[in-house]
Order: structure tokens, then C-alpha cells, then sequence
């Protein structure tokens, strides 16, 4: 498989006050290529008065691209020869790759995602919330104009004829170089817009058999656009996207932040320039929620999908959210975990993710016609048949996608409607009630058929799979306990003499061992297996399962200190949230068929 980009570079932290040696900067993982024998790199020099280290990098031909004062970092163009001579340098403390990264058939019924996560059993019920004025900012490909986000547009509003993304889409940004519109030309972002905060307008009526509507339909949204055309991006634009959410957190009351894209984890959360932009939200009072990645059917390192959480879905501090197949019903019964959902632990760190699960199977939600997907994918286009008494099966406004990255917008308009309620929550309350509400499921596995490939998956239900449980939103707004502490996800230690697997939590954090936050709080008696090790020779599934004395224990693969994504194809021209089939190597596609 040939690589998409030229240069590639697996991060080495480069911290000065701690290597004894003058570190390296190496090439592996695929990075911004500016062309010829140069490379985007995100550099944070130490403080010096005279700034003699940016001198030095321009003297060497760098170019400073961009500032990203939220980390205290820049980002420049190098060439490539340089890079150790440039690492080398005693003012710099850091020097990180500026990393590519990416976005995350129809199956002719209704998912009943939104109504299921809201727990509803009709599409005329309601809530007593609905997100109105709370901001959601989205870090995707844009928004476009539709009605169900575009009040105005509907000759509700003075203002139909600003830009395009008028009405609740408040404000629009592209950080996309060289491209300033905010529409959304891959389709994309329009799509998770729909989940978070689409109002049914277009599929609500006498005709209509079902409401195809967003999870918080009354709250406003910020369009920070970091994905082109073809739904590539780079970390130092989803960084300077969550910078300016920061910068107009107060503006538009922005209180959540939604990232539904990623890429593989190269180094520990400590020090990756993206995990340390989501903190800074994190810190500011905004929840941050990301998709957790689509690898979960993963083969290639003999993990069986786990240990493939996506950056920054790797942060302990964000709500990281996998997929959920609702099978077309409304039971709960029914419902069971995507095999294509990525699970944990995380690389290098080990933290037990995701921390819940959402709805994320074959999910309707907003079209936008003529972009990548809608022309690629013409099969997702959901037919007037599908949601009206009408029998055409004329086209209609909307569209179905399938992967985590229609998982964490459900979370993320969930946030919202219990910050509405209680406009004072902080992230960590908010991330801690989803976490204890959540539905817990009993001990077992469920398979899931491929219907391109005919192959089927089992997947187990365990913290590194399911998390805390299915979201369950009015259950979290029921929940009225208050973190008092960080509420990070704990880190899973293995027992290298028993094969036992046990989470940890800092002493600090919520997750200790009281009544209210207790590991079986959160995760359940069932789920975690009791007080006992959630997984390993003496938990239930013993040594015959994917864990005892499998490869999954191995000291390289899940439990080592480095990364394992290197170049192998997986990551190479493969979408890491592109639109390929199901079943491939890219098991990682947001217009992937859904599965039965």
C-alpha cells in the first residue's frame, strides 16, 4: 500500500531537563508535508529573553506557520535534514510533528439512536430539557446550510441571508490553510451537527412516521471547520480550532466541545501537543467529548481490537465514547456494542477507555448533497420512504453514517442538556454523572455480521469495550452528586506474576473508593467483575479467554512503553475516519456499511 504522505515522524518527547543525551527526532507516522524535503512540526521553546532559539530556527530556513498561545507553542515549517540539529536546541522544550489526522450503506429503517439515548418511547415524546443556550462548539469539517440546524433559513429569524450556517450555527471559522469558507464540503460535520442539535424540521409533520432530530434541538453551535474537502486536517488546526472555542467560550456560552476525528497515539498524553490543547478546554470549563476510533475489528497486532483508542480520545481527562448498535428497535434489549468500535486500554498510558458508549450504528442524521460523502456514498442517502407514509423513495435531506464518530456527538448534546439544568456544572461532574448513570451490562458477548464481507465479529463486554455502560441521559440528569476532584479515567495495571489486570485511580480523583464514586459505582458490580481483578486468570472468563495467556499480554503490543501503530498499512493511505468499506483494513471509516 502506498503512503499518501512523503515524511513520516514517530514523536520522541524532547525535554532537555530530562534526556542526559541531546534527544532525536525520528521518522516514522504520517506528518504534514509542506513539500520537498520539509515538514510541519509544533515547536515550544523554553522562555528566554532573546529569543536566540527562534532565531536560530529561522536562520536554519524554518517558517513560522502559525501561533498556538493555548499550549504556548508555534507551529513551522522545517526542512527535514535539520530536524536533530533543531531538536538539539537548548531553548527548545518541546518538538512534536504536526500529525495528519482525519474525520471518523443504508440499511432502509430508522436507527432510533437519539430516542434511545434519551430513552423515549415515541418521536413525539420530549424531555423538559433541550439545550437552549448552551454552545457546542464542533471541531469537523464545516456546517452547511440545512434546515433542521438554520432556523433563520425557515423565515423564523431577521437574519436569512448571512452567511451560510445562519440561525443556531452562531458563529463559523475555517482553519483549514488556503480555505476560508465554513461550509462543509466533505459532509461530514453537517452530519454530527444533526445529532447534536438538528430539530426535526424537515422530518416533522402529519407525513412523517419518524423525526429524524438531534439530541439538544434548541442549542446553539460554533463551527470551527479543521477538515477539508476530503476530510483531512492536521493536529496544529484542531488545536488552534479548541483555542478559539476557549477565546469565545464567554461569547456564545461555549460549554462543550466536540471532536469526532483523530489519529493513532504516537506518545503519552504528557506530552502531545493535542492532548494538552483538549486539557486546556478541559480546564476552562468546557467539556471536551471525542470519539474513541473504529478499529475495534483491528487484527494486526493480535489485540483484537484492543488497545486502539484514537488521539485525543487518549486523554483521561476527556469523555471518550464508543459505538452502539441500536439493531433498528427501540428495545434496549437488543441493543449490543459495534465490533468496529475501538477499545482499550490506551497506548503507552494504559487508561481504561472508552469511558461510555453511545448510539453510533447506521445513525440518520443531516445530508449535505454534493459533498465527498453524499456523491461517494450515494447508497447512505436516506429515501423519503424511510422516515414519511409517502412510498417514493425520492432522496431526501437526510443521510446515514455509522462509526463512534456519530457516538460522541449523542454525548455531546447529552452535556448540554445537563449543563442547561445546571448551568454551574463543571467538566468533571458532568463527565462523572454520565459515567455512574450509564446503563451496565451483564457479563457476556454479542456478535455482529459484516454484511459487505459476511464476516462476523464477537465482542466482549468488558471496561476496555463497553466503559461505564450505555448512555442513559434522563438518568444523568436525575443524578445531582458533584465531583470533588479530577474525574480522569483510572489506568488499568497489569499483574505481570498473575495475568490480572486492575484499575487505578490518583488519590485525588473522584473515582476513590467512597460510597458515591467507588469503582463499582461507576462501572458496576457486574461489569468490573467485582472487587476482584476486572480481568485475568481469576475473573470469569479464566485463561481460556482473549486475555489469560494470550498475546494480548504480551509486553509489546497493549502493556509496552511504545506505540504500535508505526507505518504498517493500517495507517497509511487508509482513512483513520475516512469513508472505505467495512471489513477492509480500514476498519476505521465514518461511511461505513452499518452492521446487523
Amino acid at each position: 500500500m502506498k503512503l499518501r504522505l512523503r515524511y513520516a515522524a514517530t514523536l520522541m518527547v524532547l525535554s532537555c531537563s530530562v534526556f542526559a543525551q541531546q534527544p532525536r527526532f525520528q521518522l516514522g507516522g504520517a506528518v504534514t508535508n509542506s513539500g520537498a524535503g520539509t515538514a510541519d512540526v509544533i515547536v515550544r521553546f523554553r522562555q528566554s529573553p532573546d529569543q536566540a532559539g527562534l532565531k536560530r530556527f529561522v536562520a536554519r530556513g524554518a517558517q513560522q506557520k502559525r501561533d498556538l498561545k493555548l499550549i504556548g507553542a508555534s507551529v513551522f515549517t522545517v526542512n527535514v535534514k535539520d530536524l536533530d540539529l533543531l531538536a538539539s536546541d537548548p531553548e527548545v522544550e518541546l518538538i512534536a510533528p504536526d500529525y495528519r489526522l482525519r474525520s471518523t450503506g443504508f440499511s432502509g429503517a430508522p436507527d432510533y439512536g437519539w430516542m434511545t439515548a434519551l430513552r423515549l418511547p415515541t418521536p413525539s415524546s420530549s424531555l423538559a430539557w433541550n439545550g437552549m443556550g448552551v454552545g457546542v462548539a464542533l471541531i469537523d469539517s464545516g456546517i452547511s446550510t440545512h434546515n433542521d440546524v438554520n432556523a433563520d433559513l425557515r423565515g423564523l429569524g431577521s437574519n436569512a441571508n448571512t452567511w451560510p450556517g445562519a440561525g443556531r450555527v452562531v458563529y463559523g471559522e475555517s482553519f483549514v490553510p488556503g480555505d476560508p469558507s465554513t461550509s462543509d464540503t466533505y459532509g461530514h460535520g453537517t452530519h454530527v451537527a444533526g445529532i447534536v442539535a438538528g430539530d426535526g424540521a424537515d422530518s416533522t409533520g402529519w407525513t412523517y412516521t419518524y423525526t429524524v432530530r438531534g439530541i439538544a434541538p434548541a442549542a446553539n453551535l460554533i463551527n470551527l471547520r479543521v477538515l477539508d474537502g476530503n476530510g483531512e486536517g492536521s493536529d496544529s488546526a484542531v488545536i488552534a480550532a479548541i483555542e478559539r472555542a476557549v477565546e469565545l467560550k464567554s461569547t456564545y456560552n461555549i460549554r462543550v466541545v466536540n471532536i469526532s476525528l483523530g489519529r493513532p497515539v504516537y506518545s503519552s498524553y504528557a506530552s502531545d501537543p493535542l492532548c494538552q490543547a483538549v486539557e486546556a478546554a478541559w480546564r476552562a470549563g468546557i467539556v471536551v467529548v471525542v470519539a474513541a476510533g473504529n478499529e475495534g475489528r483491528n487484527q494486526s497486532m493480535g489485540t483484537d481490537g484492543y488497545a486502539t483508542i484514537t488521539a485525543p480520545g487518549n486523554d483521561p481527562y476527556v469523555i471518550t465514547v464508543g459505538a452502539m448498535n441500536t439493531v433498528d428497535t427501540l428495545l434496549l434489549s437488543d441493543d449490543k456494542i459495534a465490533s468496529y468500535s475501538s477499545k482499550g486500554p490506551s497506548l503507552i498510558d494504559h487508561f481504561a477507555k472508552p469511558d461510555l458508549v453511545a448510539p453510533g450504528n447506521n445513525i440518520i442524521s443531516l445530508r449535505q448533497p454534493g459533498s465527498y460523502l453524499d456523491v461517494t456514498y450515494p447508497q447512505n442517502q436516506v429515501p423519503l420512504n424511510a422516515y414519511t407514509s409517502e412510498s417514493s423513495d425520492k432522496i431526501g435531506n437526510y443521510f446515514q453514517l455509522s462509526g463512534t464518530s456519530m457516538a460522541a456527538p449523542m454525548v455531546a448534546g447529552a452535556a448540554a442538556l445537563l449543563i442547561q439544568k445546571e448551568p454551574g456544572v463543571t467538566p468533571d461532574t458532568v463527565k462523572a454523572r454520565l459515567m455512574k448513570t450509564a446503563s451496565k451490562f451483564p457479563q457476556g458477548t454479542s456478535t455482529a455480521t459484516d454484511p459487505t464481507t459476511g464476516i462476523t465479529y464477537t465482542s466482549q463486554y468488558d471496561v476496555f469495550t463497553i466503559g461505564a455502560g450505555y448512555l442513559d441521559v434522563p438518568a444523568a440528569l436525575s443524578n445531582s452528586d458533584e465531583a470533588h476532584g479530577a474525574a480522569m479515567s483510572p489506568v488499568a495495571v497489569p499483574n505481570s506474576g498473575s495475568g490480572d489486570v486492575y484499575l487505578v485511580g490518583g488519590t485525588s480523583a473522584i473515582w476513590g473508593t467512597s460510597a458515591i464514586w467507588g469503582t463499582s459505582a461507576i462501572w458496576g458490580t457486574s461489569a468490573i467483575w467485582g472487587t476482584s481483578a476486572i480481568w485475568g486468570t481469576s475473573a470469569i472468563w479464566g485463561t481460556s479467554a482473549i486475555w489469560g495467556t494470550s498475546a494480548i499480554w504480551g509486553t509489546s503490543a497493549i502493556w509496552g512503553t511504545s506505540a504500535i501503530w508505526g507505518t504498517s498499512a493500517i495507517w497509511g493511505t487508509s482513512l483513520i475516519w475516512g469513508a472505505g468499506a467495512e471489513g477492509t483494513s480500514d476498519a476505521s471509516s465514518v461511511a461505513i456499511v452499518g452492521e446487523k
